[in-house]
């Protein structure tokens, strides 16, 4: 095929192609690194003490562990070398699969694909990142780049260096031409840092703990206009694991159960800059497939965990998502609609990546950590959704509507 014919490209199969995931992989463990500052830690230990925290919570140990995954935040040879460091003498399944910040929403997938296929029955996916001391490096910002020397970046990248682009400027365009296209206000993309700093208060371990107003957001120095310094995520030390179960190893476990019940994965491409969109995203082709597995549709999602490297991520995700209209996102995201408690989609309850951690540039397992606690009513207090049996966690990676990928995963809690 030629570059010319997949101008057209969109991500497509035959739904009676697809070996569908939907309730054959659970949940069953998460744990979330407490440090946001790790001078005195390596990045294999922040790997292998959140791999320690995610198992205990399931009530397994390392040797039960036959399947492991990570992205290019891993170090050394990755998954060889976190294997190897962690001592896991029994996995037979290994997947390094590197898409920057929606990394651990595909993990999530590809863990349950491979455990319905028969790869494996317990799988380990850990993260974990030391920007803040050098450990890995920051400016991956959107959606998260593999750390140096993995990647000289897009195969592009020769020909677009010389004219200065970065994470930030890219993020601000996208955010420039959704207001020039629809009207979106700064003040409207305000209400999703105040949103996340609401939850935010709530956890001990948030590396932002004040609450903001619109003002703050907009009184803060410009960063890569339209988007201020409060409209961009924070950058933190830190890491997270998670573990994924078959349903037989997970009706032996005394933890509550919270299944996958539909996925969904997608590229968007350059494609050379033809018919490019600055104002969508690829959740727009993953977000329905993982819908149609579930067999739900936005209005019966009862939480979001939102992939929020800057507030416009926020904001064209849920658009993409299907929560509102495309063009729609500024008004459903104002006065307070996504804080839990007052606003129609409760999202990011943890403080999310704009208040809570963002390690590596790659926050989105955070997501999948967030929507299991909700889902097992484990959330703050404060922040808890009341009868919370339906979450989505969604992931961006790259550079949003320049060239990014986008993984959806919808969980449901079984009674």
């Amino acid at each position: 095929m030629t570059l010319g014919g997949l101008a057209g490209y969109r991500p497509q199969q035959a739904q009676g192609e697809r070996m569908s995931i939907k309730g054959k992989a659970y949940v069953m463990g998460v744990y979330e690194h407490p440090t946001r500052d790790a001078p005195d830690k390596t990045t294999a230990q922040l790997h292998a003490e959140s791999a320690r925290g995610a198992l205990a919570d399931a009530g397994l140990s390392f040797d039960d562990v036959d399947g492991y995954f990570c992205a290019g935040d891993a170090p050394g040879f990755g998954a060889m070398s976190m294997v190897d460091y962690m001592g896991l003498k029994n996995v037979r399944h290994m997947d390094t699969t590197e898409t920057g910040g929606s990394s651990y929403i595909v993990h999530l997938h590809h863990a349950a694909q491979a455990i319905a296929a028969g790869k494996c029955s317990v799988a380990l996916i850990t993260l974990a990142g030391r920007p803040r001391n050098g450990g890995n490096r920051p400016g991956g910002g959107g959606g998260g780049r593999p750390p140096a020397g993995l990647t000289d970046g897009a195969p592009e990248q020769g020909f677009e260096s010389i004219y200065g682009g970065s994470t930030h400027n890219t993020y601000g365009m996208c955010a420039m031409r959704h207001m020039h296209e629809y009207g979106t206000t700064s003040e409207q993309l305000a209400w999703i840092k105040v949103a996340a700093s609401h939850h935010a208060q709530w956890n001990e371990h948030a590396f932002l703990k004040s609450v903001v107003t619109v003002e703050d957001v907009l009184n803060s120095r410009m960063i890569a206009d339209p988007l201020h310094l409060l409209d961009c995520c924070v950058v933190t030390d830190g890491g997270g694991a998670v573990v994924v179960t078959s349903p037989e190893v997970a009706r032996t476990l005394k933890r509550p159960m919270v299944k996958l019940i539909g996925a969904g994965e997608a590229p968007k491409l350059q494609m050379g800059g033809k018919g490019l969109d600055l104002t969508t995203s690829g959740a727009v082709w993953s977000g329905p497939a993982a819908f149609a597995e579930a067999g739900v549709t936005p209005s019966d999602i009862k939480y979001a965990s939102i992939y929020d490297s800057f507030t416009i991520t926020v904001l064209m995700q849920i658009e993409d998502l299907g929560f509102c209209k495309k063009g729609e996102g500024g008004r459903f995201v104002a006065d307070g609609n996504l804080i839990s408690g007052v606003g129609k989609l409760p999202f990011n309850t943890d403080g999310g990546g704009l208040c809570n951690n963002h390690p590596t540039n790659r926050g989105g397992i955070t997501k999948i950590i967030e929507a299991v606690r909700q889902l097992r009513g484990e959330a703050h207090p404060k922040v808890q959704v009341a009868n919370c049996d339906l979450a989505i966690a969604h992931g961006t990676g790259g550079s949003l509507g320049v060239r990014h990928g986008a993984a959806t995963a919808i969980m449901e809690r079984e009674s």
